[in-house]
């Protein structure tokens, strides 16, 4: 028994870490958020194919999970039903589900933000795409930037513009205003039409008007005023931010502000890698209220994370939600150090 006393104060106590639970790698969520993009994007593109979701202009009805979408007004006006049966057909065929849908949304933006716009928003994707364009043209995510953006990268490589993307960034956000023309015209009209009538290039005047002035108008948004669009024209963006915005408990990107002298050392030249690559152009360890079109798609989480991803006490930014939304919140109120 003395012996194996003595042994122990010999040798050195074996410590066993604790596994940190709950924090993914980095970028991880960029890439599940990719998935969730691009399966939205190819949805947005095959709906109408497929008569999951679309109203057909010439037979005066909506489709919707393949099968026809009538409001039954059309016995109202054979006279077989009279107006009370009438009002019900609308009321149950097309307010209850309008107020269904949108409830639900506006409860998943009061829950937790505008996770549409940041996950699925098939325009948004555009909106990154070209981002990520024009940085490589010419260092900044729009031509209204003042200034290039640091060309530092999260992982500690460095972004070299090249002035021949510019060659690649208006012929993108023209395919991108073209596609995106078709699809809305396949919204409206037959899809097996539209589409003939392109390879059969015999589009009806219409039609070619149509495609012509939505492609105009689109590759001018996609080129000059994406950002705005997102940020001030959007009613679904907008009604999402409001809606979150009334919940001082919703998720938001959550500051650890009493280690806020780590970010002075988050990139070379005193830069922030989350203030770099938030594609709203704001500031994320700022307070929600000036966060308002935030559309949680944890870029600048995931940038946090790389950058501070030698630091043992993990990234200074992530999710948080409930009681730990409202005192993030309180921290900035309270007028603490930034």
């Amino acid at each position: 028994m003395t012996d194996m006393a003595s042994r122990a104060r010999r040798e050195p106590a074996r410590v066993i870490p604790i596994a940190v639970e709950g924090r993914p790698p980095a970028r991880s969520w960029q890439h599940r958020r990719l998935l969730f993009q691009s399966g939205f994007f190819v949805l947005f593109v095959v709906a109408p194919i497929f008569d999951l979701f679309r109203y057909d202009l010439n037979a005066g009805h909506a489709w919707f999970l393949g099968f026809e979408w009538r409001l039954g007004l059309d016995d109202f006006l054979a006279g077989r039903i009279g107006a009370l049966e009438a009002g019900a057909n609308v009321l149950l065929r097309l307010f209850l589900p309008i107020f269904a849908a949108a409830g639900g949304f506006l409860y998943v933006a009061w829950r937790w933000g505008r996770l549409y716009c940041g996950w699925l928003c098939p325009h948004f994707s555009v909106v990154e795409t070209i981002n990520t364009l024009m940085l490589r043209a010419s260092g900044k995510p729009s031509i209204w930037e003042k200034a290039p953006i640091t060309p530092w990268l999260p992982d500690g490589s460095q972004r070299k513009p090249d002035i021949r993307w510019w060659g690649v960034v208006v012929p993108a956000a023209i395919a991108f205003a073209f596609t995106w023309a078709m699809v809305f015209l396949t919204y409206l009209l037959p899809p097996a039409e539209v589409y003939g009538n392109l390879v059969r290039a015999a589009l009806t005047r219409n039609q070619t008007i149509f495609i012509v002035a939505a492609t105009a108008v689109l590759s001018m948004e996609f080129l000059f005023a994406r950002h705005l669009f997102c940020r001030y024209a959007c009613a679904v963006g907008l009604f999402q931010s409001l809606t979150w915005m009334s919940n001082p408990k919703a998720m938001v990107v959550g500051f650890m502000r009493a280690r806020a002298s780590d970010c002075s050392a988050c990139l070379p030249e005193r830069q922030s890698a989350c203030d770099a690559v938030c594609p709203m152009r704001l500031t994320p360890r700022n307070i929600k209220r000036h966060m308002f079109t935030c559309t949680q798609c944890a870029q600048c989480i995931d940038a946090c994370g790389e950058t501070q991803a030698d630091n043992p006490d993990g990234p200074l930014l992530q999710w948080v939600s409930d009681e730990a939304a409202r005192q993030n919140e309180a921290g900035f109120r309270a007028g603490r150090e930034r």
